[in-house]
């Protein structure tokens, strides 16, 4: 409303004697007196201070857990414990009722599974509004990074015709009527009464559409949505997630991972310095959501000591092939208490062997380099040794992978015999070889799972609980 201050705003400048107009969501009402009031802008309340006497009995009864109100009144220093100023109330008007008997958001603690079935409330808790407001100070800081060095942000198609990962795992898009699809005459769907006149996709990925305009403007990046999917239902998965993709002309391998790791640094410094109350709220609500869980299943150090583990930390680098003696000589793998043992060479690392390279061998964040072909992309650069190609996987504590990137295979002829070899038509991806074919040059790129970060970040274990409507098999509410 015109004139009224947010109580981050208030309760930053603590104007003692100074009169504001606060509105906001009530939390709590004690003793028909004080109110805990929320309006989103901090994970702090600040306390309204009724004259019960003076106050309309009717208008008292309305003051409930939910309910939307205005107040003005002067700022006085707190009588009581657990806030140093609060609001002598004036005048107070309701906005919007709440009938405590239906309203769903009790003050009470509530499961986070119960939460997800009412994701259209839980931006009004403690912990999904220092989520919403994490994940926000993340997406800033990644438009700020690239922003402040030269790139360009690019909007990259949702719905497209390729399949950027060859992993076919995509949703299907379409105006055809489902009840009495169009056939050819040798039974196939006759996508040519289709509205894109071809067979659509949503985008699993923004990068191919990505090199293409690095190779004319140098320096670009795409933020937004992507699609799996793959119907699996673990706390790692979600079937609509965002996608963070730069793509540098000119640029090498390690060029690219210069570039993710000073990313990664600077955008988890800029949330731990503008977040500093959520994260510390965060904290303290995993220390006591781990204190129910075994010892060997908590997080391998506290929140905001793994934050600074990545910021302070240079990271290890190392081949794939140097990571795989690591893992044979390891103490889990010898005494077989690794759930996928490490025997040959060519094995797609897991989640347990990147943690303990990280966790327990270096005590830093690594980047392994240089994977087998067989277990990467096609348009990933191939070395010299006709075995590896130039990938990177960037790994941290208590997740594994969060960054994978390469050098892009800018050599024609190469390209063309890996997307044979995988099985790739080349006339569907001509397109895409053109930028081959007329001035081509090494260039490199990599792509970070948003929700992952804001995982990591948040400390939370779920990736349904960092973003707002998570899509999942069998859920698409709201």
């Amino acid at each position: 409303m015109k004139g009224s201050t947010s109580i981050r705003e208030i309760l930053a400048g603590e104007e003692t004697g100074k009169r504001f107009v606060v509105n906001g969501w009530v939390r709590t009402f004690r003793n028909n007196q004080f109110i805990a009031l929320s309006d989103g802008s901090t994970i702090r309340h600040l306390q309204l201070v009724v004259d019960r006497e003076q106050t309309d009995e009717q208008l008292l009864k309305r003051i409930t857990t939910g309910a939307a109100i205005s107040a003005i009144g002067t700022l006085v220093e707190s009588q009581g414990k657990g806030q140093s100023v609060e609001l002598n109330v004036e005048a107070l008007s309701v906005l919007g009722d709440s009938d405590p008997d239906k309203y769903p958001l009790q003050p009470k603690r509530h499961s986070l599974e119960f939460l997800r079935e009412i994701a259209h409330l839980r931006f009004r808790t403690n912990t999904f509004s220092a989520i919403m407001r994490v994940r926000h100070a993340l997406a800033f800081a990644i438009h700020k990074f690239f922003h402040e060095r030269g790139f360009y942000y690019i909007h990259s198609p949702i719905i497209t015709s390729s399949d950027a990962e060859g992993a076919g795992e995509m949703f299907q898009v379409t105006t055809l009527p489902l009840e009495n699809v169009p056939k050819k005459e040798d039974g196939s769907v006759d996508f040519k009464q289709d509205f894109f006149d071809r067979s659509t996709n949503l985008t699993v990925s923004g990068q191919l559409e990505a090199e293409l305009a690095a190779l004319a403007m140098t320096k670009v990046y795409t933020f937004g949505p992507t699609f799996r999917a793959e119907n699996s239902n673990t706390s790692r998965h979600l079937a609509e997630f965002w996608m963070i993709e730069p793509e540098v002309a000119f640029f090498d391998l390690e060029d690219n991972m210069d570039l993710a790791e000073d990313m990664l640094k600077e955008i988890i410094r800029f949330a731990v310095e503008n977040c500093a109350d959520d994260l510390a709220f965060l904290e303290q609500r995993l220390v006591n959501e781990e204190k129910q869980k075994p010892q060997h299943e908590r997080s391998p150090m506290p929140l905001l000591e793994k934050l600074a583990f990545v910021i302070e930390n240079d990271f290890e680098r190392l081949t794939y092939t140097q990571a795989i003696e690591i893992l044979k000589n390891s103490k889990p793998n010898k005494k077989k208490k690794f759930s996928f043992p490490v025997d040959d060479w060519g094995i797609d690392l897991q989640s347990e062997h990147e943690r303990y390279l990280v966790e327990k061998h270096f005590k830093k964040p690594v980047i392994l380099t240089d994977y087998p072909k067989e277990i990467k992309s096609f348009y990933m650069r191939q070395n010299e040794d006709g075995k590896t190609v130039q990938a990177m996987d960037i790994l941290f504590p208590g997740i594994g992978e969060i960054v994978g990137g390469s050098a892009r295979e800018e050599r024609l002829a190469l390209l063309e015999k890996r997307m044979e070899e995988m099985g790739i038509p080349a006339h569907e991806m001509n397109w895409f070889l053109d930028t081959r074919r007329f001035g081509t040059c090494p260039h490199a790129g990599y792509g970070l799972g948003f929700e992952r970060l804001v995982q990591f970040v948040t400390g939370m274990s779920n990736i349904r609980d960092v973003i707002p409507f998570p899509r999942t098999p069998g859920n698409a509410a709201f």
